[in-house]
């Protein structure tokens, strides 16, 4: 048999200290492995943020262990081990450490599985059988966000002739947005999973290309993955203010951004924007580079105090903006967020010295800023930015005229329902949608 000790107690989530979390870098605990290899004989396994093959093999290579251990990349990709070994590393579907679908779902008693593979735990339900050529169909799906690539797909790999329209010149959707936040980064890795699978599958993309009702016609259905617009509040005097924009476009680049910003609307959006905001870019986020985490965490590689944390202080730069964070809801702020991640948003906020603010009530933008009311008295933020993280609203324009014409309609992702962004219902959602077509 085999004896080895088995390094799976780093923390865990009782602790103060990210240990699986998307921000933490990849393979950022190998080195207490290593430290221990030393001391012991048995052989040791390494764990914790090992989800694609050239960081186990670096650390192998390193001799910071002697075996590593996977359990959610499992779960995102039951053929890991085989992909690796015969070389096909791109057409691994990686797991992104979200923990929405697996230790989410776990710690508050639901059925385990994963927003990047559906399928996980849940194989003998959902089942891509092959259609015969007979049962073949011209499908469109318009938008190739993750909904819309998880329902392409799938089509695909059954064996119908898929077309996937995309009015941008990438493919991604609101992931282009997600991994430009600090420690969402392995965002990436999604979406180049699916840029292999449309090639494997066979899909037809088209880029640059915005589908209108008469470039469908002759589809045998349609299937709508077009997405949500950020909502903005009208009913707010001076909404329109040349200092107020929406969350879009400060992730995309589009808009500049002051020194000093309010931030209205705190659910995950609004953290991700907060984070983002504060984040200095002149310096690699803590998410990608194991050192600089230690050093923002308080840890203590040569373990020369208790635990390695005992007394060490965290080193934290200095936000790289002044941010107000606003909320209407009474409630404490991120009570929404991830049961195993959502702890570490507030803390890393905390550090950013992010102010937050609930019972929020929304008066009107001026030139001085954005008026507010809390607790019944009147303030005005002087903020040179006001970033809208409101909501957002389904862009389905396509749904009444195509059913016009007596075409089948389906709607997906946020299409179908624009509440808060959740890339783990849209995948599902697709990959469900395709699997019954």
């Amino acid at each position: 048999g085999i004896n080895a000790e088995y390094m799976g107690g780093i923390g865990w989530h009782e602790a103060r200290i990210p240990t699986i979390g998307t921000m933490v870098p990849r393979g950022a605990y190998a080195w207490v492995t290593k430290k221990l290899k030393s001391e012991v004989s048995l052989p040791l396994v390494a764990v914790n943020r090992i989800n694609v093959p050239e960081v186990a093999e670096s650390i192998l290579g390193d001799g910071a262990a002697d075996m590593v251990s996977l359990a959610r990349p499992l779960l995102a990709d039951a053929e890991w081990v085989r992909k690796a070994a015969e070389g096909r590393e791109r057409s691994i579907n990686v797991c992104i450490a979200c923990n929405q679908a697996c230790l989410d779902h776990v710690f508050t008693l639901k059925e385990a599985s994963c927003l990047v593979n559906p399928r996980a735990c849940k194989e003998t339900t959902l089942v891509y059988t092959p259609v015969s050529p007979e049962q073949r169909k011209r499908v469109a799906v318009v938008g190739a966000g993750p909904a819309g690539l998880s329902c392409s797909t799938v089509l695909a790999e059954r064996g119908h002739e898929v077309t996937l329209f995309e009015a941008d010149s990438v493919i991604g959707g609101q992931f282009n947005l997600a991994k430009r936040v600090p420690g969402k980064e392995e965002f990436e890795e999604t979406l180049q999973y699916f840029g292999v699978r449309l090639q494997e599958t066979g899909v037809t993309l088209r880029l640059n290309t915005r589908a209108t009702p008469e470039a469908l016609e002759g589809f045998d259905e349609v299937v709508l993955a077009t997405g949500v617009s950020p909502r903005v509040p009208a009913s707010i005097p001076g909404i329109d203010h040349p200092k107020v924009c929406v969350y879009s476009d400060v992730l995309a680049g589009r808009r500049e951004v002051g020194r000093t910003v309010a931030v209205m609307g705190a659910g995950g959006i609004g953290f991700d924007i907060a984070e983002f905001l504060t984040e200095d870019p002149a310096h690699p986020p803590p998410s990608l580079d194991v050192d600089g985490f230690m050093r923002y965490w308080g840890i203590d590689k040569e373990i020369s105090t208790a635990g390695g944390v005992e007394g060490v202080t965290p080193e934290v730069r200095p936000p790289h903006r002044t941010v107000y964070l606003l909320q209407r809801k009474a409630k404490p702020l991120g009570k929404g967020l991830g049961a195993t991640t959502g702890w570490i948003h507030r803390a890393t906020l905390k550090r950013q010295q992010v102010i937050m603010m609930k019972g929020v009530q929304y008066d009107k933008v001026t030139d001085k800023g954005l008026h507010i009311t809390v607790g019944g008295k009147s303030e005005v933020l002087d903020v040179e930015t006001v970033v809208l993280c409101t909501g957002q609203e389904s862009l389905r324009e396509l749904q009444e005229p195509l059913a016009a014409r007596g075409q089948k309609v389906h709607l997906i992702g946020g299409a179908d329902v624009a509440a808060e962004l959740d890339a783990k219902r849209a995948i599902d959602q697709g990959s469900r949608l395709a699997a019954g077509i």
